[in-house]
């Protein structure tokens, strides 16, 4: 394969003596020759300290800029498969209008996310995300009749967080009452641990009491796995 390119040689080692990259000796010299063709041509070659500083920085930028292309290609493909995933679910909001099929979804969140007891005689239902807190409330509220007297708030957080701009967060949010708020629990574990998250604003657990609507909640996914998926 070396004798192919032979003709080429001294060429590559006087540029490679300029400083260049063995990218830019194949682009000059118009020819796709091998990098361990050119490594063997280029092994006895003595550069100074200057002209390796020269290659070195060369090689650093191309490998940035292969990185950025990478990066923004990355990102166009992962826009592209995001937008997929939504056209492919785009017909499911209309099947959502369906109660039984909200009761379904509200019984299987609160199934992961819920306070599960059944000694229970109240829902409790905890989670940092502010749309999952406001998922649940907004379902919750479309299949059953609320009180909205029957809730209750419970902030939970780290030891160095700003209890009242928490409870102010939440309070948004949930569009609870702050006097239907239980007094912000400070997580003694955190003293001296600063909080790494910036926005993280706790964990916002709601009550509502009704034992009526926590066992309807739960017998909903025993009755779909007893009948069979």
């Amino acid at each position: 394969m070396r004798a192919k390119f032979i003709q080429f040689k001294t060429s590559a080692i006087k540029l490679r003596k300029a400083g260049k990259t063995y990218g830019e000796i194949v682009r000059a010299l118009g020819e796709n020759i091998p990098k361990s063709t050119l490594s063997t041509w280029f092994k006895k070659i003595y550069l100074n300290i200057s002209e390796k500083k020269i290659i070195d920085e060369k090689i650093i930028e191309s490998s940035k800029r292969g990185m950025e292309v990478a990066r923004i290609i990355n990102k166009e493909k992962r826009e592209k498969y995001l937008q997929s995933i939504i056209i492919r679910n785009k017909h499911l909001p209309k099947i959502f209008n369906n109660i039984d099929v909200k009761k379904i979804a509200l019984s299987m969140l609160y199934l992961g996310e819920g306070t599960k007891g059944l000694d229970r005689g109240s829902l409790r239902f905890g989670n940092s995300d502010p749309f999952v807190i406001d998922l649940f409330l907004n379902l919750i509220k479309k299949c059953y009749t609320i009180d909205e007297k029957k809730f209750r708030c419970t902030v939970l957080c780290r030891a160095d967080q700003n209890t009242k701009e928490l409870e102010k967060f939440w309070a948004k949010i949930t569009k609870i009452p702050k006097t239907q708020f239980y007094k912000t629990r400070i997580d003694a574990r955190t003293i001296g641990k600063p909080t790494k998250k910036s926005d993280y604003k706790g964990v916002c657990v709601i009550d509502y009491f009704s034992a009526d609507i926590f066992l309807d909640l739960m017998q909903i996914p025993k009755t779909i796995y007893k009948m069979g998926l």
